[in-house]
């Protein structure tokens, strides 16, 4: 590792016409070949504006100063000819969202081999061909009928691997990934970070990695940069950043992480909000929000320099050696519901199905049902917390927009608080709806944007007639502050906040009519770690004190051991395991239960390296086509000829509340997957 692929020096990025206001403020780090480098950091650090300036795709009115060497070419002031010569032959981009990525419109082999046809590396008579090659390396099953097909007939996590080929088509130097892996599921997560690996030690490429998930870079990282206001403040091998960091930012990131051994108890959130480049503080741009500069002169007027702390290890601290002692990380006690604090049942799931119709042909007849939810059961208790997990298209988000009434129900049965709330007419349910309320993913696109946030809080209120009688403005007040926001911000619109205090606002519109239920679908699989620990102590606080019960639907496997009394897991339709949260984390029965947990990262280097894993190959049947048998026997490790003849039925496991639908429950191949034992920072 003497030169490096890709060298930068103090590279700076601003942005505005009359008053430029610095993103990246003169950063330097290396990358070498065979090496994947990981940038990571809250939203707005200048992580992608570092990435995007690299790959020389900044947009025109950007100010960029200092050096960005890709192999001997200059990328800083470059004409756009070379830029167009570097980027076919030298890098490759892989973007956050394959779905903007490729083309809708164009096929998805024309677009993979599409650079090497432009720069004269491959004959058009021979596309066709290479596309079906790449995407055989990626382990796109027929990927000769494959080339012909178009991205929305690829899942998510085919078409991330053919926006891999695309970017590795050219056997580049150095490879950029911008969150790839971000709105996966853990399983295809998995298959993606295995390939990444492995097609990098086939072309000895550098990578630089760019995510927000720290359990990822412990897995995949081989050095580690963490930006904070557009600075490195931290830089050095991945197991020196997770063992022993040394800056106070780096530690509180890696405190805020759900662990095994927090099951229950609160997070260590970050205070306050990210520092932004238009409200950069004085001196230190962490001394708001940190402990140890908190009252602290210098940190208040001196901004730090990067200095190095041992051999490859760099922090920027004014009082770097008093992050020398070990910081545990046990955690404030929380009180979680017990058998005497969990009340009756308030929602009871009976056999539920919900089966969309296929058309086809002029008339649009019926000619197949996708079977998006096939008998589901499932039990949430008053004060009780219970996770739906399972990969994208498992129904999931169907079960709970049906228990909404957003959905229609085609058999069986919802109650709450005992009361049937099927085929409920729009005015009886628009009542039901007042006792349960829906939080949405995307804290974004779930508020009106041209409405005032006080507004956005009371439209529940008003739709019921119970604004005057909820005490009006002074009720919206208390909605805000027990969400941790102030009556000050009352006349803002959605687009001033954060997404973390967005996410608040769309909590306390949720809890404006007092539900007893709260229906959380992904809410903070969008937000960075420190605010999702932030939103997570939240919704434990409500419930500790206002008594809700939760239907937490997640892919995030550490946040649901978190913050779950039981968890339920769906596949194809239906419930395959259901138990408590340590019955199933500690002893998973089922292969598919024990595959997710295998393939969960976990933020720890040294126990990633070890642990046992199970990649599942192939993807997803088709719902409206299901495989005969048990549905997840073509991708299963222990299937035999009774699992492709024989539907399971749900059976009780001896001694445990597990309840598992599988021919061959095989408690002692699982074993714990997710690490429980305590942690130290410190040397």
């Amino acid at each position: 590792m003497t030169t490096p692929i890709l060298s930068v020096r103090d590279l700076t990025v601003a942005f505005g016409a009359e008053q430029s206001v610095s993103v990246v403020r003169g950063i330097s780090f290396d990358v070498f070949a065979n090496e994947v480098f990981c940038i990571v950091g809250e939203s707005g650090s200048g992580k992608s504006v570092t990435s995007l300036a690299v790959a020389g795709l900044l947009p025109g009115g950007a100010k960029i100063s200092g050096s960005i060497r890709l192999g001997g070419t200059e990328i800083v002031g470059a004409a756009p000819e070379t830029l167009r010569q570097v980027r076919g032959r030298d890098l490759g981009f892989i973007f956050q969202d394959p779905a903007t990525t490729l083309n809708p419109v164009l096929r998805v082999g024309r677009q993979i081999v599409e650079g090497e046809v432009t720069h004269g590396r491959l004959k058009p008579s021979d596309a066709n061909e290479r596309a079906a090659e790449l995407l055989r390396e990626v382990d796109i099953a027929d990927p000769v009928n494959r080339v012909q097909q178009y991205p929305h007939q690829f899942s998510g996590g085919m078409r991330q691997r053919a926006v891999i080929a695309m970017a590795m088509a050219g056997r580049p130097r150095l490879i950029i990934a911008d969150e790839p892996t971000t709105a996966l599921d853990v399983t295809v997560q998995a298959q993606v970070l295995s390939l990444l690996q492995r097609r990098q030690a086939d072309t000895s490429a550098a990578v630089i990695l760019i995510t927000h998930d720290l359990g990822v870079v412990a897995e995949v990282a081989h050095r580690v940069a963490v930006m904070y206001a557009g600075r490195i403040v931290e830089t050095g091998t991945v197991d020196e950043i997770f063992s022993s960091p040394r800056h106070p930012y780096t530690r509180a990131l890696l405190r805020s992480i759900p662990r095994g051994e927090a099951v229950g108890a609160r997070l260590d959130a970050i205070p306050g909000q990210p520092a932004t480049a238009e409200t950069l503080p004085g001196g230190c741009p962490f001394h708001p929000r940190c402990a140890l500069g908190s009252g602290r002169a210098t940190c208040r007027t001196e901004e730090p320099p990067l200095r190095t702390v041992g051999s490859g290890h760099k922090a920027a601290c004014h009082f770097v050696d008093e992050t020398r002692a070990p910081v545990s990380l046990r955690r404030e006690e929380f009180l979680a519901p017990t058998s005497s604090s969990i009340g009756q049942p308030l929602l009871e799931i009976d056999a539920l199905k919900v089966h969309f119709p296929v058309r086809a042909g002029i008339l649009k007849r019926v000619v197949g049902w996708v079977r998006a939810v096939d008998g589901v059961s499932l039990t949430v208790r008053a004060g009780e917390t219970v996770s739906l997990v399972g990969e994208s298209g498992c129904g999931k988000t169907t079960t709970a927009r049906t228990i909404m009434g957003l959905v229609r129900a085609s058999a069986g049965d919802v109650r709450f608080a005992g009361r049937s709330i099927v085929n409920l007419s729009a005015g009886r349910m628009r009542e039901a709806r007042r006792w349960m309320q829906y939080v949405f993913q995307d804290p974004y696109a779930a508020l009106n944007p041209v409405l005032p946030v006080e507004e956005i809080v009371a439209e529940p209120l008003r739709l019921h007639g119970l604004y005057e009688e909820a005490g009006g403005a002074r009720r919206i007040a208390e909605l805000f502050e027990m969400v941790g926001l102030s009556r000050t911000m009352f006349g803002r619109y959605p687009s001033e906040f954060s997404g973390g205090q967005r996410q608040r606002i769309g909590i306390a519109r949720a809890l404006a009519l007092n539900p007893r239920l709260l229906i959380l679908d992904e809410p903070v699989s969008a937000l960075d770690v420190s605010i999702q620990a932030q939103v997570l102590n939240l919704l434990q606080d409500l419930q500790k004190e206002l008594r809700l019960a939760y239907l937490f639907i997640s892919h995030n496997l550490s946040v649901v051991q978190h913050i779950s009394d039981r968890v339920a897991v769906m596949y194809l339709g239906r419930i395959i395991e259901q138990a408590t949260r340590d019955e199933l984390y500690d002893a998973p029965s089922h292969p598919y239960t024990q595959s997710l947990l295998s393939a969960a990262p976990v933020a720890d280097p040294s126990f990633g390296r070890t642990r046992r894993r199970i990649v599942l190959e192939g993807e997803i049947p088709n719902p409206a086509a299901p495989p005969p048998g048990c549905t997840f026997h073509p991708r299963c490790f222990r299937t035999n000829d009774r699992c492709r003849r024989e539907v399971p039925g749900a059976l009780h496991l001896p001694g445990a509340s597990t309840l598992v639908a599988c021919h061959y429950p095989d408690v002692a191949q699982a074993g714990p997957t997710i690490r429980k034992a305590s942690m130290e920072f410190g040397e």
